[in-house]
């Protein structure tokens, strides 16, 4: 997938999440297999500066917790930038489903939630399997 994404910053009980959310049409053309739930797997930075593969966690859902109606997809990457890609080129690849979409309690629940998509996604991507695809002719 490649898509113009454009960055906000999720803080949820004192804790900052960035985003980078893809645009409608991307969302829209989500083969039918991709349910509502968060994934992991692997991001490129299209830029001219940035060669880097980074781990990632991407949600794909309505995001129950805050009544959202419309489908949506945001992606975490696994790394500290130190600088804003606003209107970058995201390319990922899906390699497992870590959970289905769902809503919380509270926001100590969902930053629990988060923290452990974000373990999980950690603990997978250093598989051998999933480390393959880092190299895959996708990211070239």
């Amino acid at each position: 997938m490649v898509s113009v994404v454009v960055v906000k910053n999720l803080v949820v009980q004192q804790v900052l999440i960035a985003l980078a959310n893809f645009d409608e049409e991307t969302v829209e053309k989500l083969p039918s297999s991709i349910y509502q739930g968060v994934y992991y797997g692997w991001a490129k930075l299209l830029t001219k500066s940035n060669n880097e593969i980074y781990k990632m966690v991407t949600s794909v859902g309505t995001n129950p917790f805050y009544n959202g109606e419309k489908k949506t997809m945001e992606t975490h990457i696994l790394h500290e930038f130190l600088e804003d890609f606003y209107g970058e080129t995201l390319k990922i690849v899906l390699l497992g489903e870590i959970r289905k979409m769902t809503t919380f309690n509270n926001a100590n629940e969902l930053v629990a939630a988060i923290q452990n998509d974000i373990s999980t996604a950690n603990t997978k991507l250093d598989s051998v399997e999933c480390r393959q695809y880092q190299n895959d002719s996708f990211f070239q």
